[in-house]
């Protein structure tokens, strides 16, 4: 059911289109000024050139946002997603940062890439709500669907059983890399290489879990195409990484 919040719909968008203008009319004079007072040598043009990508590509996630609370007529569907199109302003803006300032770059990827891990975390929710709106007996539903084998390279490890517990497996799998990953870019941080190692096993069991579910259940997923959504998450990381 839709939440009656006042008039509040109504205003917030073109509170954000003037916030958004008059940021433009404060920020484009300092970066100009900054460009003078430094000299255009070339980092200075690629962080320039990276912020105007940056102030293009923030209003355009940021009124998906926005759409989705002035319609926030699904909440266990539009929470999940809302979290995810935050990913783009903040990767955005962590990237334009660290440009400019690479002494702390570390310490802005770091919460990039929490916030990664906190992403995937909601994509495995959007799913499971998803399939809990439309058939409530999931758990039923998964053990009468056809037994899914292991992938390479663990194929010859025995199948999960169908059901609880493949569910609960492929949910922990997500949570423990949710959880972890903080931990491990932190220690990491701190030049103890090896929990790179923990981390990116977690990352690949997270992401093998993720695989598993939607082969157990993609027929029952097509309606919301999960595999070009998650390809555009993974993207972004991706891309901004290189």
């Amino acid at each position: 059911m839709p939440c009656s919040c006042g008039d509040w719909r109504r205003w917030i968008r073109p509170l954000v289109v003037v916030l958004y203008i008059l940021l433009l009319i404060v920020v484009l004079p300092l970066v100009i000024w900054e460009l003078q007072k430094s000299g255009v040598g070339t980092h200075n043009k690629a962080w320039f050139i990276a912020g105007i990508f940056v102030f293009m590509t923030i209003p355009i996630s940021l009124w998906g946002i926005l759409q989705h609370l002035v319609h926030y007529t699904q909440p266990e569907l539009q929470k999940p997603i809302i979290r995810i199109l935050w990913m783009v302003p903040i990767y955005s803006l962590d990237s334009w940062i660290a440009l400019k300032y690479p002494s702390i770059a570390i310490y802005v990827d770091t919460c990039r890439e929490c916030y990664e891990a906190y992403v995937i975390y909601n994509f495995m929710t959007f799913l499971l709500n998803y399939l809990e709106r439309q058939y409530p007996s999931l758990v039923m539903m998964l053990e009468v669907q056809e037994q899914q084998k292991h992938l390479p390279p663990l194929c010859c490890c025995p199948p999960w059983p169908m059901g609880e517990v493949l569910l609960l497996r492929c949910k922990l799998g997500v949570l423990q890399y949710t959880v972890v990953r903080p931990v491990t870019t932190v220690i990491a941080i701190l030049a103890l290489k090896m929990f790179l190692l923990t981390f990116l096993i977690l990352f690949q069991f997270a992401m093998y879990c993720l695989v598993l579910f939607y082969r157990a259940l993609r027929d029952e997923l097509s309606p919301i195409k999960p595999v070009g959504k998650f390809l555009c998450v993974k993207m972004v990381v991706f891309v901004s990484f290189w």
